[in-house]
């Protein structure tokens, strides 16, 4: 027998879909319920490797994690990673099938995977008590309905019951609800039970009569109004809006443990990756971090962070036409801290030989470390673990780029001269004495009075945000109402609002 289920829509991208669908699973769990999250398709630059060595939505691993479980391919079976502003890479249960148009994927592709995606979310059913899936963008993008795999495509085929989440802090919560509904055909309308209104700053009660206006035009009810709050949130998608980073930022920050606070400039590099690596470094106290894409702005910098990209040699051309490659040379020659990871180790090397990413062929790196990249077909992703500094490290690999070490020290799979670090390693900091071994370093090199805080747990904080969203939801919808949409399915006799899809 099939375990329950929901679908969590949006009124629009960044609704807050991610972190409501977080929110259910962490309060469920806290149940006693054995649940998992789904996203049929995400589209995201922002990614994690599975144990079993697939390539997943971030969103779906933090997800998981609410849930309490270990994240697999089953649960993100589709990602897209964008290569620019018209193709993107398909990664298919966890591992690269190629790259393709816009055009072309929606032309054909995606509606021949619904299949391989209802196939997933039937075996997560058949496992667990309840299945807990996120749409992607809206519900009722008529222009994609046709070959929709991850709103009422899977809806549709899995027979969920659909909730729909709307950001009031945007305004125009009550025309996005209705016109959702409105613009879906009959037969999707029937499954959409109602709406769930997010980020929300006052009095409820002045809200409840546009509530109970919109229950009467749409026969839907409303199943909670969840307030306002700063710093919520789990890994984003896209964007820069990172999500401990923000919680450090907007919410009372612990004084810095030494007398002086540690500055970190992250060069905003195009079609940038796993930027989330830089969470851990802004939950310690203390430690200032920002974006920048301007040479000036790396001037007062003690650390500067060249992340993760989707396009190396891309970010390499951003770099130089910039003026960031010459202040990154200058930092290194100077002795003064630079981290790369990933695509931002590759930059900082001598040669990038890519006949696969960009088909540019041989590329001149920055050439601060000794390093030559060629990149292979074939992607690595792996769970590596090990030491540094002498502290215990984990992280994870994601990278066509194959890194050939021609000299420094030694530094997690990649090498260290200087004051220069280069890793292919994402997730290392996350590791929390090596993480302050890392700041002590930094900090020394920089003529900084800084001191790590003994007591920063990445792990514990981490958990702190996904039962804050579980109270969330526990402390303001309506729990018994959605245990029954997950249970039962959506009511039934829903009435349907004209003018519905267009033929």
């Amino acid at each position: 027998m099939s375990g329950g289920g929901l679908l969590v829509a949006g009124t629009t991208s960044d609704a807050g879909k991610s972190v409501v669908t977080a929110g259910i699973c962490r309060w469920l769990v806290r149940q006693g319920v054995k649940v998992a999250p789904f996203k049929a398709q995400n589209m995201s630059l922002n990614s994690f490797v599975t144990r079993e060595g697939a390539e997943i939505g971030r969103a779906q691993a933090m997800q998981a994690q609410a849930c309490r479980v270990e994240p697999t391919a089953l649960m993100n079976p589709v990602l897209l990673k964008p290569g620019g502003e018209q193709s993107s890479q398909v990664v298919l249960l966890g591992r690269p099938v190629g790259e393709l148009s816009a055009r072309g994927y929606h032309g054909g592709r995606q509606q021949r995977l619904l299949g391989t995606v209802l196939d997933c979310l039937e075996q997560l059913r058949g496992t667990y008590d309840a299945v807990i899936c996120e749409g992607a963008g809206s519900p009722a993008e008529i222009n994609l309905r046709r070959t929709d795999i991850v709103n009422m495509g899977i809806a549709r085929g899995a027979g969920l019951p659909v909730l729909v989440v709307g950001d009031i802090d945007r305004g125009g919560v009550f025309a996005s609800f209705f016109g959702t509904v409105a613009l879906l055909s009959r037969e999707d309308q029937e499954l959409v039970a109602g709406f769930l209104v997010n980020k929300f700053r006052g009095d409820v009660s002045l809200l409840e009569p546009g509530l109970e206006m919109l229950r009467g035009l749409t026969g839907r009810r409303t199943y909670g109004v969840l307030p306002f709050r700063h710093g919520l949130g789990i890994d984003e998608e896209d964007g820069l809006r990172v999500s401990l980073r923000g919680a450090v930022r907007e919410s009372v920050v612990a004084a810095p443990v030494g007398e002086d606070v540690l500055r970190v400039a992250v060069c905003a590099v195009p079609l940038m990756s796993n930027f989330t690596d830089v969470d851990a470094l802004a939950a310690e106290p203390g430690v200032v971090v920002r974006f920048v894409d301007r040479p000036e702005e790396l001037a007062d910098a003690d650390l500067v962070v060249v992340p993760g990209t989707r396009g190396t040699v891309r970010a390499l051309q951003w770099l130089r036409e910039r003026g960031l490659a010459d202040a990154l040379g200058r930092r290194a020659a100077e002795g003064r801290p630079v981290l790369g990871i990933c695509g931002g180790f590759q930059v900082l090397g001598e040669l990038i030989e890519d006949d696969v990413e960009s088909r540019l062929g041989r590329v001149d790196g920055l050439g601060v470390l000794p390093v030559r990249v060629r990149f292979a077909r074939e992607k690595t992703l792996t769970r590596p673990s090990g030491e540094a500094l002498g502290e215990p490290v984990e992280g994870y690999e994601i990278h066509h780029g194959v890194a050939e070490v021609l000299g420094g020290d030694p530094f997690l799979d990649g090498c260290r001269v200087g004051q220069t670090w280069g890793t292919h390693w994402h997730g290392s900091l996350e590791s929390d004495g090596f993480r302050r071994a890392f700041l002590r370093e930094v900090a020394a090199a920089a003529g900084r009075r800084f001191v790590p805080a003994p007591d920063t747990s990445f792990a514990a904080l981490r958990e702190e945000q996904l039962d804050r969203l579980g109270d969330l939801i526990e402390q303001h919808a309506d729990t018994d109402a959605l245990w029954r949409l997950i249970e039962s399915g959506a009511p039934q006799g829903l009435p349907f609002i004209p003018p519905g899809a267009p033929a």
